[in-house]
């Protein structure tokens, strides 16, 4: 129910106006005493819904930003992917949640909000970090003020300045620089999985993510139709965040080729391992099967020859 209108006496009304859940789920109302007729007090309660309507009205709540928090992540959780909610946490806790999670929700301005971001520019964190930051906080807060516990969102477009962020021009490889780089990697183990990130354009986790069923030898395609997403020791796998995310390739002759040996030393790997391999179906794996890691790649670029060539 919005709004309630409660009779109290003779030419006595209480009127009582939802406007939202407290940190509990608890429903929150506004209350207010109208002396005169029923019509006065009719008139009154339209007039406090219009406003709650329009943020210009709300109960006093206690809940900090931190319990806030703890309550949006709960729903974010359900309505974006793994990796989205995952990142929007991190950066909450590292950079949000330190210098305004103390700070109850309701009393947060915009100005708390601007020194917040200042002090993460003066500590060094790069304009792009405090961006990504901004974004998980402006999220949370747009969806308070849907849910009525406040009426505007501090962190708001024209609320905040940003730090200016200097975008650089990524360049890509030559096909000259790309088969110097591809020359060296069939030493290393990881050289098939740089031909074919090279050749197909995938992303790290689309490559990661990628089974041998998706492999078509037959016709020379590989099918993109999930990615890889790193939860702290664990994993999951999750569809293209958009239609087009699900895609076929087309491959050459030479990457085919190298895709059938890598099968072809999966297979030897698994006759090693015995029962301890982990027969998920990567085509992209560690020795025991698992599926490849981040760190896993940045290891192979710190060796002294690129692709640690021999």
């Amino acid at each position: 129910m919005e709004g309630q209108l409660i009779p109290r006496g003779e030419h006595t009304w209480l009127i009582r106006v939802f406007v939202g859940r407290d940190a509990n789920g608890k429903r929150r109302y506004v209350n207010r005493t109208v002396h005169g007729s029923k019509k006065d007090a009719q008139k009154v309660l339209r007039e406090m819904l219009s406003e709650r309507d329009k943020g210009q009205i709300q109960a006093v709540t206690k809940e900090t930003v931190n319990q806030y928090l703890d309550r949006w992540l709960t729903t974010h959780r359900m309505a974006v992917k793994a990796r989205t909610a995952q990142t929007n946490e991190q950066l909450l806790r590292l950079y949000i949640r330190p210098l305004l999670g103390e700070i109850r929700l309701t009393k947060l301005t915009s100005l708390d909000v601007q020194e917040a971001y200042s002090k993460l520019t003066q500590q060094g964190l790069s304009p792009s970090t405090v961006r990504r930051a901004h974004a998980a906080l402006n999220g949370a807060l747009n969806q308070a003020v849907k849910w009525r516990l406040i009426p505007v969102n501090p962190a708001g477009q024209g609320l905040v300045k940003l730090p200016k962020q200097n975008r650089k021009e990524q360049r890509a490889l030559t096909a000259q620089e790309a088969r110097r780089f591809l020359d060296v990697c069939p030493y290393d183990q990881y050289g098939t999985l740089f031909h074919f990130m090279l050749f197909t354009g995938v992303r790290p986790g689309e490559a990661f993510g990628l089974k041998w069923d998706d492999v078509d030898f037959e016709k020379g395609k590989v099918y993109i139709q999930r990615t890889l997403v790193r939860r702290g020791k664990g994993y999951s796998l999750s569809s293209p965040k958009t239609k087009k995310g699900i895609r076929n390739i087309p491959l050459s002759d030479e990457l085919l080729k190298e895709l059938a040996q890598l099968k072809a030393r999966q297979e030897e790997e698994k006759l090693a391992f015995g029962p301890d391999y982990h027969d998920e179906g990567f085509v992209f794996a560690s020795s025991n099967g698992q599926p490849l890691h981040d760190r896993n790649i940045d290891q192979a670029f710190q060796t002294p020859a690129p692709c640690g060539q021999h």
